[in-house]
């Protein structure tokens, strides 16, 4: 199972990583705190020191077309903030 799906790379998100050292991922639905901590770990190699996890449910959307009312629904999701120790970095631009 693919524990973290993406980073969540947002202006607040970015304002978040340089004062309190906290970077967001969307992850697995049934992904839990250890295994997120133990995904970017790896992967960053850097030390986790906290995870918070949100879920999000999908929303109902609608639009007007020529052939009439379209209605569906975004999907769900579920992020996690990641706390990373004192002295830790993530650079999501290194690869650009």
């Amino acid at each position: 199972m693919d524990i973290l799906l993406k980073p969540i790379v947002t202006e607040k998100m970015t304002n978040q990583g340089d004062k309190f050292n906290r970077y967001g991922f969307i992850v697995a639905k049934k992904a839990n705190k250890l295994q997120i901590k133990k995904a970017v770990e790896e992967l960053y190699g850097v030390t986790v020191a906290d995870v918070n996890t949100m879920r999000y449910g999908g929303k109902i959307k609608s639009r007007n077309t020529k052939s009439g009312l379209l209605t569906g629904k975004t999907a769900s999701t579920k992020k996690a903030i990641i706390t990373l120790a004192e002295g830790n970095k993530i650079d999501f631009y290194s690869n650009i």
